[in-house]
């Protein structure tokens, strides 16, 4: 058997795979699951802002302020599930490519794919160990991290690449919302215009709320680098925090969570719309 031969029926078993049906529901599901987690997110951002206790103000915080309701801890395992399935989804994307895309455009979804691909692996884990109650939070796994490469040759401008590189991702979101970016992918077949305008409204809002947030937490992680402060290093946690001690860091804090609360309701919205 040729290699080539080896590689077309793997890519067949990909599309199979990639088009069934089961997969399509539990990765509508796990757009749910990502919808509910920042609300979440949202609703600690609130309360940071008004000075109230909180866990973390991250995706950690969120999933074990869900599993700490009633039912909850069963709805975090769905919700690990679900983002599992969105991991995989994704993985299949980034190796079949997506329908209706050509040449570069291809390649560029592709790559936009893997990278959803680590993300939303990263979620899924993350829901998964609260589920099982393990380990410390990710705000303090990021700053152990931050503390070990500081101390290490290198580390300091290892740190500072990576937040560097959060912040790219924050100028992304928010690009990918300003340019409505995310359309192509709805499907909202016979939904009624003003519908549509709506989705596409909440989408943009949300992208750039979400991008806004991940953008502070990446030049707070280069600042924790440049001062040697580790504590700067805990992520989207750190960002929130940080901000609320500011001048008018209430306000604009309250602007993020309603940000991040509208990313969290377009996520709802994509388990019905989004193209999978």
């Amino acid at each position: 058997m040729t290699t080539g031969s080896v590689t077309d029926q793997a890519q067949a078993v990909a599309e199979q795979v990639h088009r069934h049906p089961v997969l399509e529901a539990l990765t509508r599901a796990g757009f749910v699951g990502y919808g509910v987690m920042h609300l979440l997110v949202a609703w600690l951002a609130v309360q940071i802002a008004l000075g109230r206790p909180a866990p973390d103000g991250d995706q950690a915080g969120a999933m074990s302020t869900l599993a700490a309701q009633p039912f909850g801890h069963g709805l975090v395992i769905a919700t690990a599930v679900g983002l599992g399935a969105m991991t995989l989804w994704q993985c299949l994307e980034a190796l079949v490519g997506h329908r209706g895309e050509r040449g570069r455009m291809r390649a560029a979804e592709r790559l936009l794919s893997a990278g959803r691909t680590v993300v939303y692996g990263y979620f899924a884990l993350t829901a998964a160990k609260v589920a099982q109650n393990a380990g410390a939070s990710s705000a303090d796994s990021q700053q152990a991290l931050a503390t070990r490469l500081l101390g290490g040759d290198g580390g300091r401008v290892l740190v500072v690449l990576l937040g560097l590189g959060l912040t790219g991702l924050g100028v992304g979101l928010i690009w990918y919302g300003a340019t409505r970016h995310f359309e192509k992918h709805l499907d909202f077949g016979s939904t009624a215009t003003d519908a549509r305008h709506v989705v596409n409204g909440i989408g943009t809002v949300g992208y750039l709320g979400k991008g806004l947030a991940y953008g502070i937490a990446g030049v707070l992680l280069s600042a924790a680098a440049v001062t040697y402060d580790a504590d700067k290093a805990r992520g989207l946690d750190a960002a929130l925090r940080t901000l609320a001690g500011q001048p008018y860091g209430t306000v604009l804090l309250l602007l993020i969570a309603l940000g991040v609360a509208t990313f969290g309701v377009f996520a709802l919205l994509q388990a019905k719309f989004r193209k999978v």
